[in-house]
Formats: structure tokens, C-alpha cells, sequence
């Protein structure tokens, strides 16, 4: 079979697992997978050796997905059969488990691929970036028992940037993706089931951003006003949000990137499709992957051809139903820096951005 799932642990290679579901995303991290075999003979499963906390690789065909370490081996029994499942996650586990590292617990004058590069160091796990590293931070301060990650998170918002782990287990900060599959989602073709996910209840049309500030007597009255605004103009009615930009002192650019962001996410998470497709690879055989582009022809949602969204999540499976990919997209808006500029929605109104970057 082309695309079965092998675990490659320093012991073995597995295959012929049964059940399978691998999860990748941009805005989920670690990556982490569940897979699971039962016996078709007695005995079948005494040879296979999976250890806790070994590091290991998980490949689909010959296309490695996620490389890190085996958290949980769980054997099980019925009257029928044996059975075992193996659960695990990213090498960037350790980034969000563990507490974040830093002498002196204070970070002045750094930058969000610094900052990650620093905090990642001490668990082997290298950091790189699509070449838009962040601005300077001028001062902050971990708290006691902060992770890795949480640190990380708070810092690549403020410079717009997504932080989700690649196959080979470390960490990119990057923009939404500019690539593209060469093949999308089309109703009646490869997509077996979808729905629309359409909402305002989160949305506002103004949002506000306040600094917090150590310095009140030196800069009296500066944590009193809001520094920066991003604006939704597709809400009608006034729905005012205070939102506070965490760093201590100056940085209202970065409060401005802050409150942009904050507008382009909820603006992008009230346009969401969820979709289940036939494979786990597009038209070409490239797995479908996380930060790249589609083109998505759902008309029954009203959602038209020339409509492109991005892959914020993808999950593998295979159970008793056969092998899905399960989709998780959203407007390229809602991964931008940028204050989102959407066009009203309705019925017949196409979503997204009308043609490929």
C-alpha cells in the first residue's frame, strides 16, 4: 500500500496499522498522532516494542509527518483479539510542557526569532523563519512557570507571525502561506462532506489597544488612552473591544501589529470550512498540508469557484470508513497582520480573496 503509515523508532519500523489519525496544524502545536493494530493472529503484537519517551518518526509512504517521541503505549485485549495504540507528539512537546528558560527572566532589545531560537535551544530544537524575523521588543519579563511556548506564542503574535512545528520536529515562525496546492476542493469530486462555519458573535467593529506599563509616574496617563485601533467595517452596529498589549514599555507599533491581529483573527475564524476529501494527498500527490493555499468550489455553501482559502489544519485517518483527510480552512485574512478588509457577506457574495496570490 503507497501510503501506509510507518512509525520509525531506532528499534524498529512498523507498519500495517488500522486505525490512524495524524494531526498537523498552523495553529496547533505540537503536531500529535493516534495510531493503533490488532492481531490478525495470536501473537502477532508480542514482537513489537514501543517504549515511552522514545523519539520516533511517523511517515506516510515515503513523506515523513511528524518526527518526535512516543508519549503513551496502551496494549489492550477482548475476547476476540490483542490490540495496541500508540500516542505521540512533535519534538516541540517540550516547548509547551516545559518551563521557559532564561537567566534573569527579563528579555530586552530582542526579536521574535531570537527570542524562540533562545527559548528552544535547551531542548534540541532548532528555529527558523521565512525570512521576516520580527521587530525589536524593547522589554519583558517571563513570569515564574510560563512555558517555552506560551512565551514564544505571545511574542510571534505581536509580530504578526504563525509558530507551528514542520515534519522534522522543529519550530518556524513564518507568514500565511504563499504556496499553493496544485489542486483544490471541488464538490462532487474529492470532498465527501463540508459544512460552512459562519458567525459574528466573536467580531467587533472597533478594538482598542492599551499598553501596561511598569512606568506609571514616568509616563503618566499613557496607560489611561488607547495607543492603537484596527477597525472591522463589515459589522454594522457599534461593538467596541479593550484589549491590552502586554509589553511593558513602548512598542505601540507593536500594539498596533497587536490590535491588527486581533481584528484578522476573529475576522477570519467567522469564515470557516470544515471539510472531509476522498485522500490524504491533492491531485499531484503532495499530502495536503498546512499554510498552503486551495482553491475551494463548494457551491452548495455558496462558496464559488476561484475561491481561495488556507489549510489551517489537516488530519489524517483511517478507520473502519477507509482513508480521509479531514480540512480545516479558513480566509488567507485570517493568519495576516494586517487589519482585515473583508467584503460584506450574503448569500452570493464570494469569500475570500477572488484569485491566487
Amino acid at each position: 500500500m503507497a501510503d501506509d503509515l510507518t512509525l520509525i523508532m531506532d528499534s524498529a519500523s512498523v507498519g500495517g496499522w488500522t486505525k490512524i489519525r495524524v494531526t498537523r496544524g498552523i495553529e496547533r502545536l505540537p503536531s500529535d498522532f493516534e495510531i493503533e493494530m490488532t492481531e490478525k493472529y495470536p501473537d502477532d503484537l508480542e514482537q513489537i516494542s514501543v517504549i515511552p519517551g522514545e523519539s520516533c518518526s511517523v511517515a506516510i509512504g515515503t513523506d515523513v509527518v511528524i518526527t518526535g517521541y512516543v508519549d503513551r503505549v496502551i496494549p489492550g485485549f477482548d475476547r476476540k483479539s490483542h490490540r495496541i495504540r500508540v500516542v505521540g507528539r512533535g519534538k516541540c512537546q517540550d516547548l509547551v510542557d516545559c518551563s521557559a528558560e532564561w537567566e534573569g527572566g527579563q528579555i530586552s532589545g530582542s526579536n521574535a526569532l531570537q527570542i524562540a531560537q533562545r527559548l528552544a535551544a535547551p531542548y534540541g530544537i532548532t528555529v527558523t523563519s521565512d525570512g521576516n524575523d520580527g521587530p525589536s521588543i524593547p522589554q519583558i519579563n517571563l513570569m515564574i512557570g510560563e512555558t517555552a511556548f506560551e512565551v514564544i506564542e505571545r511574542i510571534s503574535r505581536y509580530a504578526g507571525l504563525l509558530a507551528y512545528d514542520l515534519p522534522d520536529g522543529n519550530l518556524r515562525l513564518a507568514r500565511a502561506g504563499v504556496d499553493s496546492h496544485s489542486s483544490g476542493l471541488a464538490q462532487g469530486q474529492n470532498v465527501e462532506e463540508a459544512e460552512f462555519e459562519w458567525s459574528t458573535d466573536l467580531r467587533y467593529s472597533e478594538i482598542d489597544a492599551y499598553l501596561l506599563t511598569m512606568q506609571t509616574m514616568g509616563d503618566a496617563g499613557a496607560n489611561l488612552v488607547p495607543v492603537a485601533t484596527a477597525t472591522d467595517a463589515t459589522v454594522d452596529r457599534h461593538r467596541k473591544l479593550y484589549i491590552v498589549s502586554e509589553q511593558v514599555q513602548a512598542g505601540r507599533n507593536i500594539a498596533q501589529e497587536r490590535a491588527n491581529w486581533e481584528a484578522a483573527r476573529r475576522a477570519g475564524r467567522s469564515q470557516m470550512v470544515h471539510a472531509r476529501v476522498d485522500s490524504w494527498r491533492d491531485g499531484d500527490g503532495m499530502l495536503w498540508t498546512p499554510n498552503m493555499l486551495v482553491p475551494v468550489a463548494l457551491p452548495f455553501l455558496k462558496i464559488p469557484e476561484e475561491t481561495f482559502m488556507l489549510i489551517s489544519e489537516v488530519t489524517y485517518l483511517l478507520d473502519d470508513d477507509g482513508t480521509h483527510a479531514q480540512l480545516v480552512l479558513m480566509p488567507p485574512d485570517a493568519f495576516k497582520p494586517e487589519p482585515t478588509i473583508l467584503q460584506p457577506l450574503s448569500p452570493d457574495v464570494v469569500i475570500g480573496a477572488p484569485n491566487a496570490p
